[in-house]
């Protein structure tokens, strides 16, 4: 058994009656949101780990300041 056009569209006209349309665009827009937030973040995270740091020299300077 296969999944034919007619089974399609009957669970589309189901999901469009229980949800709404306004819900349905409102969540894809929450999508768009989430997928444009993670893309950034890691366009910035590739950026920022471009040199390397060294924790002992980061404790060591904050040794000296106290």
């Amino acid at each position: 058994m296969s999944i034919g056009i007619w089974q399609i569209a009957i669970v589309v006209i189901l999901v469009v009656l229980l949800f709404g349309r306004g819900k349905i665009s409102s969540l894809m827009g929450d999508v768009a949101k989430g997928i444009k937030s993670f893309k950034k973040g890691m366009a910035s995270d590739v950026t920022d780990d471009v040199e390397p740091k060294n924790i002992s020299d980061e404790n060591k300077d904050s040794d000296n300041k106290n």
